[in-house]
Parts: C-alpha cells; sequence; structure tokens
C-alpha cells in the first residue's frame, strides 16, 4: 500500500513539475534572436550611415556609432526597457556592446540605494570586471606567445 501512494506521489509530482517547466520552441527563439539582432545591427549601420553622411570618416562614425549604442542600451537598462527586450529576443539583445553595456549598467542601478561607493562602485565592476581581466590576461598572453614566436624566428 504504502509502494501504491509512492508512486501516486511520484507520478502527481511529475505532472506538476511538466505542468510549471517552460516549454521552449529552439526555432522561434532563434528567430527572435535573428530578429533583435538584426535590428539592434540595422540600428548600428543606420548611424554609422549618417555618420558617413556628414562627412566624419569611418573611425570617427565608428566610434559615434559604439558611443551612442552604449547610451542606448544605458538608457534602455535604465527605463527598464532592456531587460524585456533582452528576455523576447534572447541572444539577440547580447550583440556585444549593447549587451556589455547593460551587463554593467544594471548592477549599478540595482545597487544605487546602497550609496555611491558601496553600492554603485563597487557593482558596477560585477560583470565589467571578469570581462576587463579576462582581456587584459588574454592580450598578455598572446603577446607572449607572439614575443616568444618572434625570438624564434618563427614570425
Amino acid at each position: 500500500m504504502n509502494e501504491n501512494i509512492d508512486q501516486e506521489q511520484k507520478q502527481q509530482y511529475n505532472d506538476y513539475i511538466k505542468q510549471v517547466t517552460p516549454t521552449h520552441n529552439l526555432w522561434a527563439q532563434m528567430a527572435k534572436a535573428f530578429l533583435v539582432g538584426g535590428i539592434i545591427c540595422c540600428i548600428g549601420q543606420g548611424i554609422l550611415n549618417y555618420a558617413s553622411s556628414l562627412g566624419l570618416d569611418k573611425e570617427t562614425s565608428g566610434s559615434w556609432c559604439s558611443m551612442l549604442l552604449v547610451l542606448l542600451s544605458v538608457l534602455l537598462t535604465g527605463l527598464n526597457i532592456f531587460p524585456s527586450i533582452a528576455k523576447w529576443g534572447g541572444a539577440g539583445a547580447l550583440v556585444p556592446i549593447t549587451g556589455f553595456a547593460n551587463g554593467v549598467a544594471a548592477p549599478a542601478i540595482e545597487y544605487q540605494k546602497e550609496g555611491q561607493v558601496f553600492g554603485i562602485g563597487c557593482k558596477i565592476f560585477t560583470i565589467a570586471g571578469p570581462v576587463i581581466l579576462y582581456g587584459i590576461f588574454t592580450s598578455w598572453l598572446l603577446g607572449l606567445i607572439y614575443w616568444v614566436l618572434k625570438m624564434m624566428g618563427i614570425m
């Protein structure tokens, strides 16, 4: 009798888990990511084209594009719109520059009530710190490998 109750409880639990577990459609998720990422890239290309039409060179246009995309991402994060876009668009919203700007701004906004130093100052590097550290370390390591190969006459 105990075994029947255990089996019935397990079945009820499994039914409950199936009911509350969200289902994901891979093709729909990929389409949404493609759409959101494409829109972000089209906005960036529009900024580049507009900056070029003003007579700015390619490098300056790229700088303005980067700055405006970061600004837009931070503003949308501050207005609590970017998380909704990221939830709907998934990885498409994490196009490197906008996703990184959101990753830096979100902890700072979340912890601003802790104060300027212990809130914003400490938490702003929650995401950025490891990324910057990894980038610096990787650059150093690749530079060392390049230097060794150059000393050996391979490069």
